[in-house]
């Protein structure tokens, strides 16, 4: 069976920023037959994720993130539809995800990689399992509960950095769903300010392109910062963290603003930031939320609920077309995203 597959053609270098071009589309073969314990799949939605930029590069910083290999087909999280089945847990029909689907329309796949989907829990919205239901509301709801240390009634301000992005856009409105009075975002248009104050319920929003980001902050979180979802890094956290309270707590999510520099993960905060984390018992750990899939299926159920009831928002924006995933992996790098970045590749 012809197939079509994305596959990385070149890579950036290690301090280079992504372009489309480094990723190529090209006809493959896909064998006709389905062996024991495989599914054939069509693919339906595929995520461009921050994280990715770390595989294209030969070594990629981390020890649970494999490098992709040129001229061989890129992977992430993705959805399909089972069209043939050799595996007792599948039938065709079923809408099926994993965290390593090929960026290609079709595919042959091991049943056990695999997780069978229920649209009813997100409403018939299948590609919020690449978001808000899947691992990018995992990351904002296990991160604020685990590193956050949200307390109902004890009137806390939370700061969130790339506040419009996939994680961010959830990150404010789950901490407010879990006990922070004031939630506050920083993003880098006008446009993406207002949707986070007018349709996600954020208080405020601060536009960093625009605006000074110290003297915003200073005037919309008067009682300091308790709580920083941190997805940006660099000199927009370094500013938050100059006004966060004593015992207060960082949720290192992402450090995009760091993800084209050959520096180590979690990257060093400059001396004079370090002092203030440590005069004021700042907490500040890496996170990863691999380390918490015994909550996975639990934090899943609680985010459909949540999106079942109306109260959390969910945006995505959708590019249609395999070809088009290297010019979506660029534009969600450089902002071009409200919300979800997602390629739709077939209906």
């Amino acid at each position: 069976m012809i197939i079509e597959r994305v596959v990385l053609n070149s890579r950036p270098g290690k301090n280079g920023v992504p372009v489309a071009e480094n990723f190529r589309l090209e006809q493959s073969t896909i064998p006709d037959t389905v062996q024991e314990g495989q599914v054939r799949v069509r693919t339906l939605y595929l995520s461009v994720d921050p994280y990715m930029r770390c595989r294209m590069n030969e070594d990629t910083g981390s020890d649970y993130l494999l490098p992709w290999q040129l001229s061989e087909v890129a992977d992430g999280g993705g959805i399909g539809v089972v069209e043939e089945s050799k595996n007792n847990n599948f039938a065709k029909g079923d809408y099926v995800t994993s965290f390593n689907w090929p960026w290609q329309t079709v595919a042959i796949l091991d049943g056990s990689l695999l997780q069978k989907l229920v649209p009813q829990l997100v409403n018939g919205c299948l590609s919020y399992f690449l978001g808000a239901a899947g691992i990018t509301g995992l990351t904002a709801l296990l991160g604020i509960r685990e590193k956050g240390h949200v307390t109902v009634g004890a009137n806390q301000t939370m700061v969130v950095s790339g506040a419009a992005g996939a994680c961010g856009s959830l990150a404010g409105q789950i901490g407010r769903l879990e006990g922070c009075s004031r939630v506050v975002g920083i993003a880098g248009t006008d446009e993406k300010c207002s949707i986070l104050v007018s349709e996600m319920g954020f208080d405020a929003a601060i536009n960093y392109k625009k605006e000074n980001v110290a003297e915003q902050l200073r005037k919309l979180c008067p009682g300091g910062v308790d709580v920083y979802f941190d997805n940006v890094g660099g000199d927009i956290s370094d500013t938050v963290i100059s006004q966060m309270n004593q015992n207060s707590h960082i949720i290192l999510c992402g450090q995009i603003s760091q993800y084209n520099k050959d520096v180590p993960y979690p990257p060093p905060l400059p001396p004079d930031i370090e002092k203030i984390q440590k005069e004021r018992n700042i907490t500040r750990e890496r996170f990863l939320v691999l380390n918490y899939m015994d909550k996975q299926e639990a934090s899943v159920l609680q985010l459909c609920q949540w999106i079942q009831e109306g109260k959390l928002k969910v945006r995505e924006t959708v590019i249609k077309g395999l070809a088009n995933i290297g010019a979506a992996f660029q534009s969600m790098m450089n902002g071009g995203n409200i919300g979800k970045q997602i390629v739709s590749v077939s209906k």
